[in-house]
């Protein structure tokens, strides 16, 4: 078994000459193909196959993956834009790209060995979909808690356990399953380590895919584990004890990814409810011209600035190599909870209509709630500031 490779060098990212085109064009491709699509995606809950296969084309898969293995080989910064252009319509869209883009392909990179590095992050890149194993039944962010475990068996390890509420788990090829190596709790949660296990392997059953409150298209489901044996290279980084870590280390990306997704869809909300405003009319004039109405549209661009700041300092600071935690989950806490007060204010300024399913402000207020859950529900991420906060200031830090 390989030992854990260095992580690799600070990536400066895609040339602006290249990278500012590639916007522009997934800016067209956002409002002339996949807006246009939405109704489709919503009537089938899912993504359609040939949008699927342009995505791939147009690399979106490969957006983080280093360019040695098949990638665009992005920076945080560029990633974190990138996803903020393409959340501009419907959650389906980032939702099966971004496992790929985010928790998986970030832990292979840093905790990979060279080994898993050349066989996973190709297939990656070209658009094998994968999922991220962590929540459980019974333990989401209290990895004390964590059921299930990988035994080691031989060269490899039997993994049992269940999974729940698994992100493209019904079509992924892959997940990074976090299991116990340890039945007692370590400090650090070294307890804790991370497999990387194809989802044909016997003894791997997906779930039936939940009904969901929004978010049509994209699909979250159980994945139950019964005797699954997977041999010893699949062990992240060939090293045990690591999982909790890389895992943490990879939530800073989703984080930073959900927080551009907030942003992105906060501004198409926005921007309906400016429509909506100037088109509707009360007493003889536009809605907008009325000044209660102008202070949410006023609050909800104060907001989404503010967010888009946010962003683009920690994905800076991440760029330049700082620990952006604290950051991170700051960004994530900000962007989710504003895009919520933005879209129920597009509901109210949508008035009755607002209400019915024919418009689109009742499908933005569900679709975002999740924002504020998932990656870290915003109380979670706000005890996990104050934690670092405290110990930054015990340790003289203030």
């Amino acid at each position: 078994m390989n030992a854990i490779s260095a992580p690799l060098a600070p990536n400066p990212g895609m040339d602006a000459d290249v990278f500012d085109p590639f916007i522009d064009q997934l800016r067209r491709y956002v409002r002339e193909r996949l807006i246009p699509a939405e109704a489709q995606v919503i009537a089938e809950d899912k993504v359609p196959d040939a949008i699927l296969s342009e995505m791939r084309d147009m690399g979106l898969f490969a957006l983080t993956t280093p360019e040695d293995y098949g990638g665009a080989g992005m920076n945080i910064a560029q990633y974190v834009e990138t996803i903020r252009t393409l959340s501009y319509a419907m959650p389906a869209y980032r939702s099966i790209a971004s496992i790929n883009l985010g928790m998986v392909c970030s832990a292979i990179k840093n905790a990979g060995t060279a080994e898993q590095r050349a066989h996973w992050l190709p297939r990656i890149a070209a658009g094998e979909i994968a999922c991220f194993g962590l929540t459980e039944p019974g333990s989401g962010s209290d990895s004390a808690a964590m059921a299930t475990t990988a035994v080691k068996d031989g060269n490899g390890y039997v993994l049992n356990g269940t999974k729940r509420y698994i992100t493209n788990s019904p079509f992924a090829k892959m997940a990074l399953i976090m299991a116990r190596t340890s039945k007692e709790a370590l400090p650090k949660n070294a307890h804790v380590s991370a497999f990387l296990v194809p989802m044909d392997t016997p003894g791997i059953a997906v779930g039936k895919s939940d009904h969901k409150m929004g978010q049509a298209g994209s699909h979250i489901a159980d994945i139950v584990m019964e005797d699954v044996h997977v041999p010893g290279d699949a062990l992240l980084g060939g090293v045990e004890g690591r999982g909790f870590a890389t895992a943490m280390q990879s939530l800073d990306n989703g984080r930073l990814s959900v927080a551009a997704a907030a942003t992105g869809y906060a501004r198409r909300i926005l921007d309906t409810a400016l429509r909506y405003a100037t088109e509707r009319k009360a007493f003889g004039e536009p809605i907008a011209q009325f000044q209660l109405i102008q202070a949410m549209l006023a609050d909800s661009e104060i907001e989404i600035y503010a967010a888009e700041a946010m962003l683009a300092d920690a994905a800076r600071r991440a760029d330049a190599g700082e620990n952006v935690l604290r950051k991170a989950a700051a960004a994530k806490v900000f962007a989710s909870e504003m895009c919520g007060r933005v879209a129920d204010r597009c509901v109210q300024i949508y008035g009755g209509a607002g209400y019915l399913a024919e418009y689109e402000a009742e499908r933005f207020y569900r679709d975002v709630r999740i924002y504020r859950i998932y990656e870290g529900t915003t109380q979670i991420l706000q005890l996990q500031i104050a934690k670092h906060m405290l110990r930054e200031f015990a340790a003289g830090g203030v």
